[in-house]
């Protein structure tokens, strides 16, 4: 292969807190080893259009701490097109750029792995995603930041319902997957847990609210956006014909998920995962995904992860079944 001298970067997809961590641990370990960095605004988008500049450490100074990302983001349906990523790598060309990191999530990943293969090209995945769904990591940036924000805003929301003894549906993020509302629902002592994977939880949730002491008793009980039953608003409504006599209320946290200051943990691992992929270009890798494995770095084929299904750990369920 031929050795990598510029690199381009871009975050594409669904936003996630630490994605600018990644930004900054990419352009400077880059640097570092003597690599030209280039930044590709809007992901493919920015791509196929030539919104590309370079980057000096100073152009990543100060954004550690912010949610979002500064190259922005978006999800290109131009980019299915095989023209169109034709005129992508020309820009790619242009700017003498020969290899590419990619932070973000599935998506994100399948077209990557395609530009890959078409041109011959390195590339090198980042797992930005709050949803933490990738196969192949046992950690995608953001997660952690997405459970704080989940669990102080359901630490609120249990004021009001413990006041006026109401039941809360909450919908939390999770269109495919339940990490989100499995973890975060044990971190905030919600009394039910509703997740795609899981079947019959509607009956469950039915046998709970009633039993004799739960009259007269609030609960919390989470909702996966991706749930099978329904959406939570009609769950909702299904509980509430059981028990016309329970005052319910629901509450969709929506996209405050996704924003925020990232937390300490996914500032780090969005970092080491950066200086990780910059590692890995530079020993000639190509077409894999940086993950974290039981701590420790691991590289997993993109073709792997965007054709395999990572499953909510059955540990994580026994331990809700029997707290929740």
């Amino acid at each position: 292969m031929t050795k990598v001298s510029k690199i381009g970067i871009l975050t594409s997809g669904g936003d996630s807190p630490g994605m600018n961590a990644a930004i900054r641990a990419v352009t400077r370990a880059g640097i570092n080893n003597g690599l030209d960095v280039f930044g590709i605004m809007r992901g493919y988008e920015g791509m196929i259009d030539g919104e590309i500049k370079q980057l000096a450490k100073r152009d990543v100074s100060g954004i550690l701490q912010k949610g979002g990302t500064v190259l922005k983001t978006s999800r290109s349906k131009r980019f299915f097109e095989p023209d169109i990523r034709r005129q992508a790598h020309e820009n790619l060309k242009k700017n003498g750029i020969d290899a590419l990191v990619v932070i973000g999530g599935d998506g994100s990943f399948k077209g990557a792995s395609v530009f890959s293969q078409e041109f011959d090209i390195p590339v090198v995945g980042i797992p930005g995603t709050i949803d933490n769904d990738m196969y192949g990591t046992d950690y995608t940036i953001g997660f952690d930041t997405c459970l704080n924000t989940v669990m102080e805003a359901v630490d609120k929301i249990r004021d009001t319902a413990s006041s006026h003894d109401r039941i809360f549906f909450v919908e939390v993020m999770g269109r495919e997957a339940g990490f989100v509302a499995l973890q975060s629902g044990i971190a905030s002592g919600v009394e039910a847990i509703l997740i795609p994977e899981v079947k019959g939880q509607i009956d469950n949730l039915v046998d709970l609210l009633a039993k004799p002491e739960r009259k007269n008793k609030s609960s919390i009980i989470f909702v996966a956006e991706g749930h099978t039953e329904g959406n939570t608003y009609e769950i909702a409504e299904k509980v509430g014909k059981t028990f016309p006599d329970l005052d319910i209320r629901v509450t969709i946290l929506g996209h405050i998920q996704r924003g925020g200051s990232p937390t300490a943990y996914d500032r780090i691992t969005a970092s080491r995962m950066g200086v990780a992929a910059v590692e890995a270009l530079i020993d000639d890798q190509k077409s894999i995904m940086i993950g974290i494995a039981n701590g420790e770095i691991v590289h997993v084929p993109l073709s792997k992860t965007v054709k395999l299904h990572k499953e909510v750990p059955q540990s994580m369920l026994d331990v809700a079944k029997i707290l929740v």
